[in-house]
């Protein structure tokens, strides 16, 4: 089968697509760096000719409200349109767990627009929700120093590794289309200041972390559960645990 990776060269898609071809498909990763853009719609045609499943694991390259919003907009009309021209059969697109629920983050916010997208498309698709991934949490540490302390939100937070993200999406890739979102997360659901000590302190930074209910998740108000699946049992989880993703990290 012929499976066409959109943001093939990232750090899911290269994965996804190795674990593609390892199972005996036909997948092809379609990133601008090789000459497939969804914005412009340039190589959209000659990538997905003979395609049966699309998944669409891009990410816009800058964060910036207008632009993201216009990236996974834009681009998501673009992509659509010649996944219809070229018949494919299912449309998998990654998004995030709480996105509905964030509405203070324009990425969030993008990424509903994606999502309605998709169901209003007319290709049978899957949505796949993840949480945040273990990659990010650096980042997140590094968004939340005041002073020589880090302030997290109070919340609870379920990360997953990378490559479990991969396992799943190709395995949905794989399953008929469900025509429904699903949401895929890490195995242990902790608060959120759990999860950044234990990054701390695997990289030798004594520094404290607190947990304050004012705190913001980049720009947004976090309730306790918005950062975890809606239905806890009903998710996904992912077989990879935080400390041994960072023993190897």
């Amino acid at each position: 089968m012929k499976i066409v990776v959109i943001g093939g060269s990232g750090l899911i898609g290269r994965q996804l697509t190795a674990r593609l071809l390892e199972k005996g498909h036909q997948a092809v990763a379609a990133s601008p760096r090789s000459g497939v853009n969804t914005l412009s719609g340039e190589g959209l045609a000659e990538v997905l000719s003979g395609a049966e499943v699309v998944v669409d694991v891009s990410n816009a390259p800058s964060f910036e409200d207008a632009a993201v919003l216009d990236f996974f907009e834009r681009g998501g009309r673009i992509l659509l349109a010649a996944e219809r021209q070229a018949g494919v059969k299912h449309h998998v697109a990654l998004s995030i767990v709480g996105t509905d629920r964030l509405e203070g983050n324009g990425y969030f916010r993008a990424k509903v627009a994606q999502e309605r997208l998709v169901k209003e498309a007319g290709i049978p698709f899957t949505i796949v929700r993840a949480t945040q991934f273990f990659e990010f949490v650096a980042t997140i540490a590094g968004a939340s120093v005041e002073g020589e302390r880090l302030v997290v939100p109070d919340a609870d937070f379920q990360p997953i590794a990378a490559a479990d993200v991969a396992e799943a999406l190709a395995d949905i890739a794989l399953a008929p289309p469900r025509n429904a979102i699903c949401e895929i997360a890490g195995p242990e659901r902790l608060p959120f200041r759990a999860f950044v000590a234990r990054h701390l302190a695997a990289s030798g930074d004594h520094r404290s972390v607190q947990a304050d209910g004012t705190a913001r998740y980049f720009g947004a108000p976090l309730e306790k559960g918005s950062l975890v699946p809606a239905v806890a049992g009903e998710a996904r989880l992912g077989a990879t645990r935080f400390d041994t993703w960072l023993a190897t990290a």
